[in-house]
């Protein structure tokens, strides 16, 4: 059998496999000695910490498994008989012509490290590895902005400095246990050469990947089939356009105190803000009460610092979320979109809560209804957007801050030097902690200094030296609200009450 072009060009790696001819429940068949061809394979997330979810792509509808054992039990690299294998759900792909396979690891145990490997009793992918650290206490993520992998225009120099950004920020945070991801992975939804790219780093088969659809991700199914999300509802209501030929949903994990909910944005019109805040009203009410924190992700940044800024759908979701997120007890909330970074004064309501709260304070206390909005620059070097002036010709509602007439009121930091940077998040009993760090310079790759696509680089519009990789942009530690039900330290803050959860959690494990 002759294989299709995108199984011969796909850079991921890719393993052959002779398999005995069978019908299958997917209505395909197999030959003897037709080779299979796994690739694209990448570590999700899961419902919780003792799940992980893998995706990949396949040529071929055979039954396919994921095999998992402790890495301690693998002699020589081999699994032991009794690895455990969890069943795959394999589906035509309509990308491609192959199919595409997602199967969801579940009964981790804690602080252990796990092999795993893709395929069939035939053959199997390359073994990948992962490790699972203590499934409560302190924790640490990191978020990205979009990678965007084609949006210079040349996909080698965008992948490779995407690839340098996760090495760079898992060298430096290598124990942390999320990658968050802001939206578009891509520029054109259905270039699989693109995702390809995106997909290249085996840190990506390391570390689980917490998915988000960008308005990029939009226009085709390759989003989905390279990505399956739990508890998703992909309702109507949350697509954009053609629900048959479009990708996302909202869905939710809970990871150790943390709710995370994760909406796709690319849909506001027709209601559809009002079904998603409908959605985080029934995953707060249900599963709220047992987090510490409550963290919001989606692509399109409402408190947009730069082109993205006075777009008619961020002008109304400034209207249609604030109000929203601070009556649902919402801490922190991650966006992507425009390709630079900002982190919001305390908002509460749609308004700043404390009008004397100062540009660029370093701790905040966010009080009943605070919530902290963070936009991302781009994780990849590949596109940057220059901040903009406030306009109040455009949006009355989205004037200058009185104390820095430079940014937009609601900024208490904006920020952009075209240069690659990352956003970690430190999760603690009492504080959150986010910093904006730098995983490059001036210097390759920075796909679009290197292109000419933007004409300075550095602090102060590039009057300034670019700083090492590893400083800081921004740093805040943000003291939450505890009076609203959520887990509380037991040394009450400024007058905040505090309310104890003890609630425990029983595990299966895979052995």
């Amino acid at each position: 059998m002759k294989l299709s072009n995108w199984a011969r060009t796909r850079v991921a790696t890719c393993v052959t496999a002779a398999v005995v001819a069978t019908a299958t429940a997917f209505g395909g068949a197999a030959h003897a000695a037709d080779p299979v061809t796994t690739s694209g394979i990448i570590l999700g997330v899961g419902a919780n910490e003792s799940q992980r979810v893998v995706s990949w792509y396949s040529s071929a509808g055979t039954a396919q498994v994921v095999q998992v054992a402790p890495t301690s039990r693998l002699v020589h690299g081999q699994f032991p008989k009794n690895a455990t294998t969890f069943s795959a759900s394999v589906a035509a792909n309509s990308v491609n012509g192959g199919y595409n396979g997602h199967a969801t690891i579940d009964g981790l145990r804690e602080h252990t490290s796990y092999s795993y490997r893709v395929g069939t009793g035939g053959g199997w992918s390359p073994t990948y590895s992962f490790k699972t650290q203590d499934f409560d206490g302190d924790f640490s993520f990191l978020f990205f902005g979009d990678p965007q992998i084609g949006s210079s225009g040349n996909v080698a120099k965008d992948g490779a400095g995407w690839q340098d950004t996760l090495n760079v920020a898992l060298t430096a945070n290598p124990n942390t246990e999320l990658l968050v991801s802001g939206g578009d992975q891509v520029e054109t939804a259905n270039t699989e050469t693109q995702w390809d790219a995106f997909l290249a780093p085996d840190k990506l088969r390391q570390y689980p990947w917490a998915a988000t659809i960008g308005n990029h991700d939009v226009g085709g199914k390759a989003y989905e089939q390279h990505f399956w999300t739990p508890n998703t509802d992909r309702s109507t209501a949350f697509y954009k356009g053609d629900p048959g030929t479009t990708s996302g949903g909202d869905y939710f994990y809970i990871y150790k105190d943390v709710l995370f909910i994760d909406l796709n944005s690319n849909a506001y019109a027709s209601g559809a803000d009002a079904a998603h805040v409908g959605y985080i009203t029934d995953v707060v009410k249900k599963y709220g009460a047992k987090a510490k924190y409550t963290v919001l992700v989606y692509h399109h940044s409402i408190y947009s610092p730069a082109d993205h800024a006075n777009d008619a759908d961020n002008q109304q979701r400034r209207q249609d979320f604030p109000t929203a997120f601070s009556k649902l007890g919402v801490d922190l909330v991650l966006q992507g979109h425009d390709h630079s970074y900002s982190r919001s004064y305390v908002i509460k309501n749609g308004k700043k809560a404390n009008p004397a709260e100062q540009p660029g304070a370093t701790q905040v206390a966010q009080g009943p209804g605070g919530v902290i909005y963070v936009t991302a620059n781009s994780a990849s070097g590949s596109k940057y957007y220059d901040l903009t002036a406030p306009d109040t010709t455009q949006d009355p509602n989205y004037g200058p801050d009185p104390l820095n007439p430079k940014n937009h009121w609601a900024n208490s930091v904006e920020n952009q030097e075209h240069v690659r940077t990352y956003v970690k998040v430190d999760v603690h009993k009492n504080k959150l902690v986010v910093e904006d760090v730098r995983s490059g310079t001036c210097a390759a790759p920075d796909a679009a200094v290197e292109l000419g696509k933007v004409s300075w680089c550095g602090p102060d519009s590039g009057a300034t030296p670019a700083k090492p990789v590893g400083s800081l942009v921004d740093k805040v530690v943000v003291h939450p609200y505890r009076g609203n039900g959520h887990f509380g330290d037991p040394a009450p803050v400024q007058g905040w009450t505090t309310q104890q959860n003890d609630d425990t959690t029983t595990l299966t494990s895979v052995s």
